[in-house]
């Protein structure tokens, strides 16, 4: 497998020509504001009781209907063909497993706190890099693990029960999910649209969570209705603006963008639950996005056709 070098994460976008790199900047703000919007729209539907299995349902099932609307208005329904529907199978398994911790941990932990952790991610991928693709990893790499690590342990504090250990550990599992889908998806663009990616693991992912939303269903008040309705059209909004950000700018460029989930993170948690990250999290966060920076400068010094390694990422990966 080699991925394409300029393919960026998550599948949900493609690498374009760096013409308006002030405009991609902006749709990339937009984008995480959208993703950042839907993580806070999860943790309010869970509170309200609504099962993480039908929060996940009605956030796929909904991208369906904009990804059709996407491509009748641009490219065509041709776009959505494809001659690698196991591939799109396996990729829309382990997208669900990865929706089940990143949803999971936005719902256990402070909405700060989960989308910190979420930065771990650049650091999971060195690690499935040396086991997946046999490469070597040098000082530097090994240095900006150790730092991410460290972070998670001056965030977390094991033992200091300020916030539960075990929706760390969900966070974790969340973010080594997103490094093995992005290698996955890596080998996906090779062939694939991005939007076709996007409408293959939806579809795949509604038809896996259709029998078990049913059996935990309930029925709802229009609030959580329009609950639910936001977190699809917020999260499809995000993935399509993603997908606009690289078609006028590098991945390189614009990826700094993705570090401003933190401050919707934590101005959602100041006006939805009047809680602000505790200084813990103000000094472990420099260390994580200290670790992520390092990786990705170190990716952009890498020989020229050398095998990427994920970029720091914004909040729905999956």
């Amino acid at each position: 497998m080699e991925p394409d070098p300029a393919t960026p994460y998550g599948g949900a976008v493609e690498a374009g020509p760096a013409t308006r790199p002030l405009l991609a900047l902006l749709i990339r703000l937009g984008a995480i504001a959208a993703l950042a919007t839907m993580s806070a729209l999860i943790k309010l539907a869970a509170q309200r009781g609504i099962h993480l299995l039908e929060i996940m349902f009605w956030r796929q099932f909904l991208t369906i209907p904009i990804a059709l609307g996407w491509v009748l208005a641009t490219s065509g329904i041709g776009a959505l063909a494809t001659k690698r529907p196991g591939t799109h199978f396996l990729r829309g398994l382990y997208g669900t497993i990865g929706m089940v911790l990143n949803f999971g941990a936005v719902i256990l932990l402070p909405l700060a706190e989960a989308t910190t952790i979420n930065f771990t991610v650049p650091i999971w991928a060195v690690l499935l890099s040396i086991v997946l693709l046999k490469e070597k990893v040098g000082v530097w790499r090994w240095s900006a693990v150790l730092l991410g690590f460290a972070g998670i342990l001056v965030i977390a504090q094991p033992g200091n029960g300020h916030f539960p250990l075990y929706g760390a550990l969900v966070a974790l599992g969340g973010a080594f999910m997103i490094a093995l889908i992005s290698i996955q998806i890596a080998d996906l663009n090779r062939t694939e649209r991005p939007i076709t990616i996007v409408f293959w693991f939806a579809s795949t992912s509604t038809a896996a969570l259709l029998v078990p939303m049913l059996l935990i269903s309930q029925a709802h008040d229009r609030y959580e209705w329009l609950l639910l309705l936001a977190i699809g059209v917020s999260g499809s909004i995000g993935q399509l603006l993603l997908t606009a950000s690289l078609r006028f700018g590098k991945i390189a460029s614009v990826i700094v963008m993705d570090y401003s989930s933190l401050a919707w993170a934590t101005i959602y948690g100041w006006l939805a639950w009047s809680t602000l990250p505790p200084a813990t999290t103000w000094l472990g966060a420099p260390l994580i996005i200290g670790a992520g920076a390092v990786i990705g400068w170190r990716e952009r010094r890498r020989p020229k056709g050398a095998a990427p390694i994920a970029e720091p990422i914004g909040p729905d990966p999956v």
